[in-house]
């Protein structure tokens, strides 16, 4: 019997953190067996250097908001702490040293699957987790040689793009109400 904890590191901007993060979150845990899975909103994205990303206080705040009362999911600040940009293998170095003894797992979608290699130190992420893959409508994550992949099944409709383009955030279909609302208390995404 394996006793050995599976920690979900689910990272990104989320800008804002919507019902779609939630079910990404949700099926990694069930198909995936995860017990935990750690939400990290990054400081300043590698991938996404323009200006128009909210501040990081603002996307750490909606993601808690969001995430509030749901079981085995968390929010963790550990990359406002660190150097900029953020560099993934950075959080996983400290959850290996934090709890070496889980088994460590990184949540994305297929489009970062796609990037991946291009990312900063690659090769020692590669050797430190297991990836689990969520595919786009029609594309299905293909294996890479010297890489653990699974992929995860579940689509939903959400965009950060789509909200933060919307004038309705206190009915928005894809945010929490506690979630909508810190958006138009703090007007983010105000044109």
């Amino acid at each position: 019997m394996n006793n050995v904890t599976r920690i979900g590191l689910f990272g990104g901007t989320f800008d804002p953190f919507h019902h779609g993060h939630l079910f990404l979150a949700r099926q990694a845990m069930q198909q995936a067996a995860l017990d935990h899975v750690i939400v990290l909103p990054c400081q300043i994205s590698p991938h996404k250097t323009d200006a128009s990303t909210s501040n990081f206080d603002h996307r750490l705040a909606m993601a808690r908001l969001a995430c509030q009362g749901e079981t085995g999911i968390t929010v963790d600040a550990f990359e406002s702490t660190q150097p900029q940009p953020s560099y993934s293998w950075r959080t996983v170095e400290h959850f290996r040293q934090t709890q070496p003894e889980a088994e460590r797992v990184w949540i994305l979608g297929y489009d970062q699957w796609q990037a991946l290699p291009r990312w900063a130190n690659h090769g020692y992420l590669a050797a430190n987790l297991t990836f689990l893959v969520f595919a786009r409508s029609h594309q299905s994550p293909e294996p890479r040689l010297g890489w653990r992949m699974q992929p995860i099944n579940g689509i939903h409709p959400a965009a950060a793009t789509a909200i933060r383009a919307s004038s309705n955030f206190h009915n928005h279909e894809w945010l929490q109400p506690a979630v909508a609302e810190y958006i138009r208390q703090h007007r983010l995404y105000v044109k």
